[in-house]
């Protein structure tokens, strides 16, 4: 190989785009500075995009760089990526901050106000349950874990063959009670104020509440050990303030709610053990 061909390729070799190729192979968050917000597959790709996807573009603005909404194809995808840390933003329930800050060291920005408490009921003619602890073996209507409302009334059954046996029933918490009143199941978790506030008084006076859930620290964001203190205070001050752009968010979750409240680790410090244990490959170190 002659001087000439040696020289250019050593000038293709180090030229700005080649050194980026090379980053992006060897360590490919270095190639690209776009931040990843998710959130649990709760609605359609549709939906998700149409209540998250603004609040992306609006902290693209706020931080001075991209930030992209990734709606999550299924639960299952979601955990896996959620126990990857592939998220650099991430709204969701008490359970799953705890568990990542625990894990990954994130950080909680803001949270909605008010706190998620659940009741197991059983119907009020029932006179073979009495306590939650004559749930084992019986047969309750459930949103599928990992929703924080069935482990709940899993985090009282610890021993694996000791347990209620759940039926999973989509259509939310209204879902759950139209099943329990189908008689599939014998007793049914539901939302503290879902029973208060949607039961009709007739509903009320047939069921019976057996077990009532410690009360938990509501939704917030996190943000990854990648934001730096600057970015993270940033968020932070915005996002405990009247936003536009979160009151979609609010109006779903909080209705009653014009801001979000500042966050901190000591509001999930043990929640990960409601993951930790009770579901396979949420152990943490």
């Amino acid at each position: 190989m002659n001087n000439k061909n040696k020289d250019t390729g050593l000038r293709s070799f180090t030229c700005p785009g080649a050194w980026l190729l090379l980053l992006s192979l060897v360590m490919p968050g270095l190639a690209s500075a776009e931040l990843l917000m998710t959130a649990p597959p709760r609605e359609s790709a549709a939906k998700g995009q149409q209540l998250y996807g603004p609040v992306a573009q609006w902290l693209s603005g706020l931080l001075g760089e991209k930030v992209t909404y990734v709606h999550p194809k299924s639960w299952l995808h979601y955990q896996r990526d959620i126990r990857a840390d592939r998220f650099d933003i991430v709204y969701d329930g008490p359970h799953f901050i705890s568990w990542r800050i625990k894990k990954y060291g994130h950080r909680p920005v803001a949270k909605l106000p008010g706190k998620l408490g659940f009741y197991a009921i059983v119907r009020a003619d029932d006179d073979r349950i009495q306590q939650v602890s004559d749930l084992v073996n019986k047969k309750v209507c459930v949103i599928a874990p990992p929703n924080l409302s069935s482990l709940t009334l899993l985090n009282e059954f610890r021993d694996p063959i000791r347990q209620p046996r759940l039926l999973t029933v989509r259509g939310g918490m209204p879902g759950v009670f139209k099943a329990f009143k189908a008689g599939k199941c014998q007793a049914a978790v539901l939302r503290d104020q879902f029973f208060r506030k949607k039961l009709s008084d007739e509903d009320k006076a047939s069921v019976r509440v057996v077990y009532r859930s410690p009360l938990y620290t509501n939704q917030g964001f996190t943000v990854s050990s990648r934001i730096d203190d600057a970015r993270l205070g940033k968020m932070r001050e915005a996002m405990t303030q009247e936003q536009a752009v979160l009151k979609p968010l609010l109006k779903r979750f909080a209705p009653k709610a014009d801001h979000m409240l500042e966050a901190s680790e000591d509001d999930y410090r043990s929640d990960y053990k409601l993951l930790s244990g009770i579901i396979i490959g949420w152990e943490v170190d």
